[in-house]
């Protein structure tokens, strides 16, 4: 389900410098840090490197592993 939100501009701009850094669009990069938050919220203990480690592990179970020796 897509929304309309509105943001300020100092978001949106910080969004846009990181998100060319990692190649990612401004949507995706907000979601990037929106999932972070939610981690670092549920699980006030972990440290931030633990939290990137875990999503991470999350994206690459979500992609499938090629086999071949290319």
């Amino acid at each position: 389900m897509s929304m309309t939100i509105k943001l300020s501009d100092d978001l949106i701009n910080e969004a846009k410098r990181y998100a060319t850094v990692f190649s990612r669009s401004i949507p995706k990069q907000i979601e990037y840090w929106s999932r972070i938050g939610k981690i670092a919220e549920e699980n006030p203990d972990l440290p931030y490197s633990f939290i990137q480690e875990i999503l991470l592990a999350k994206q690459e179970e979500s992609e499938p592993f090629n086999f071949s020796q290319e």
